[in-house]
């Protein structure tokens, strides 16, 4: 007898879907109900799932925040130069936003929930200290080939970070203004022109000459 596929996986998806367009219409006041409904699953298997509004929540949060995080995470271990990786980290934020375009007035509403939900105020805390974590670890790469200047790689992730987080915010208040997919390409162009390091590294990630003294090895 052939073994029964394991549908839990695609249970879970079904369910945050379903709670992804019922968060769209109503926000973070819908209740669970109002997701058992969406999803056409019973009450029972819902929670069996996810015990709480809030572990939903979570699971959103992974899904929209999710493949740009783990694009972050693993960046330190791509080829390339440190410039080359975060322009192409650039292009995954452009990526991903345009993909879930739909869903991005739900993360800001993340952002509002988390000044009064300590379950989402943990949730969003780890996903940027990753965040962080990832680019940080390109940068100092970059310090330490002598493509950077030595700069505070943890203060300059948190800065390019900004500037992304910056530049959705305001395309989505004003779009007809702002050109999300070139600022954030300029975003990242300026962030890197400004801390190349001009006596020892090049765009392409080429050492020109000797290391300063003094700088990492």
């Amino acid at each position: 007898m052939a073994p029964r596929p394991d549908v839990s996986e695609q249970r879970r998806t079904e369910i945050v879907d379903a709670a992804a367009r019922v968060f769209s219409r109503k926000g973070f006041g819908a209740r669970m109900e109002d997701i058992v409904r969406e999803s056409g699953l019973s009450k029972g298997l819902l929670y069996w799932y996810f015990k709480s509004k809030d572990a939903i929540i979570v699971a959103i949060m992974d899904r929209l925040i999710g493949p740009e995080l783990r694009g972050a995470e693993v960046l330190p271990a791509e080829p390339g130069s440190a410039r080359q990786r975060i322009l192409g980290l650039a292009e995954q934020t452009i990526r991903e936003i345009r993909a879930m375009e739909r869903f991005i007035p739900i993360t800001y509403e993340f952002y509002t929930l988390a000044f009064r939900n300590r379950v989402v105020r943990r949730a969003i805390k780890g996903f940027f200290g990753r965040f962080i974590d990832g680019i940080q670890g390109v940068i100092q790469q970059g310090i330490d080939r002598g493509e950077f200047r030595a700069v505070d790689a943890r203060a300059a992730a948190v800065c390019l970070i900004a500037s992304f987080e910056g530049t959705l915010l305001l395309w989505i208040f004003d779009p007809d203004s702002v050109q999300m997919e070139a600022q954030v390409r300029q975003a990242a162009t300026l962030f890197l022109d400004g801390i190349v390091d001009p006596a020892g590294g090049s765009p392409g990630g080429h050492r020109r000459g000797t290391r300063k003294k003094g700088a990492s090895s």
